[in-house]
């Protein structure tokens, strides 16, 4: 392995080879060996999993991936850290790195052509201005995955894993449950990161359900509705949903769905639960 590689940290590592890192990116290296450890064990890997790291930035957490789990597909945006990536991690071979835009990236495709379909692990870093994307994309495309462990803002993740009625829930919360069972496994304060950034930050990892956990006859007329209850959050329910373009019930028809599930029609949609807006959408299927 080269004298770049397994000895150096993030701040040699960008003092050797003077990079400076672009705000466009949302680059926030990690310096903390031990929350890049708390990661690698939050993601429990064996010599069994293909991971899919999402910006992999210096290759400081690449090479702990590489070490453990079978494969490692690292996906980077910047074409500047390309040459950087291929001499910190030389010498390892269960290592492909790509220079591209997730969020352009086929991953069903990538984890059938690269892993026979099977259940993929993704691990990252995540930019805080694409955290959302990324993840509905994962779980939008219906990617083979078994859990994403992922860096991401404090706030960001206590809307994953938030409950109805409170003030972090919201359309990512039901998002993130429909798919998946979110776990905060630790909090990350800005002085483990260069450049540092001005808010907090938390790892979670999010295990898929084997199935949905609520059985719903319209899945995206769901999210719909679900879109339409928190864009408009202040309203009740019955207006949120009878003013959105995306839906075109109307105002009797959400209230005799609401009066029928037992529900106030002066309810806001930020109280309902995922089964309630499962059972919500079965109904209004009727009108």
């Amino acid at each position: 392995m080269s004298e770049s590689g397994r000895g150096m940290d993030t701040v040699s590592i960008l003092q050797k080879y003077n990079f400076t890192t672009r705000k466009r990116f949302g680059q926030n290296f990690l310096t903390d060996p031990h929350v890049l450890s708390k990661i690698i064990n939050a993601a429990d890997l064996t010599k069994d999993d293909f991971v899919l790291e999402i910006g992999p930035g210096l290759g400081t957490m690449t090479r702990l991936l590489c070490e453990k789990a079978g494969k490692v597909y690292a996906v980077e945006i910047d074409r500047d850290l390309i040459p950087i990536l291929h001499e910190t991690l030389a010498g390892y071979d269960n290592l492909e790195i790509l220079n591209e835009d997730i969020l352009k990236v086929d991953i069903p495709t990538l984890a059938r052509e690269h892993n026979a379909g099977k259940p993929i692990k993704v691990v990252a870093n995540l930019p805080y201005y694409v955290t959302t994307p990324i993840i509905m994309t994962l779980f939008e495309q219906r990617v083979p995955l078994k859990s994403a462990t992922v860096m991401v803002q404090k706030e960001v993740a206590e809307r994953m894993q938030a409950g109805p009625g409170t003030k972090d829930y919201g359309a990512l919360s039901l998002a993130v449950g429909y798919y998946a069972k979110p776990y905060i496994d630790a909090y990350v304060p800005p002085n483990c990161f260069v450049p540092r950034p001005k808010v907090g930050s938390a790892v979670i990892t999010l295990t898929t359900h084997e199935e949905p956990p609520v059985s719903v006859e319209d899945e995206k007329l769901m999210f719909d509705i679900i879109r339409a209850a928190f864009n408009q959050r202040r309203k009740t329910l019955v207006n949120a949903l009878k003013n959105s373009p995306l839906l075109s019930f109307s105002k009797e028809e959400i209230m005799g769905s609401l009066q029928d599930m037992g529900l106030d029609e002066n309810v806001r949609g930020e109280v309902l639960t995922l089964e309630e807006y499962a059972a919500l959408t079965n109904r209004l299927l009727k009108c």
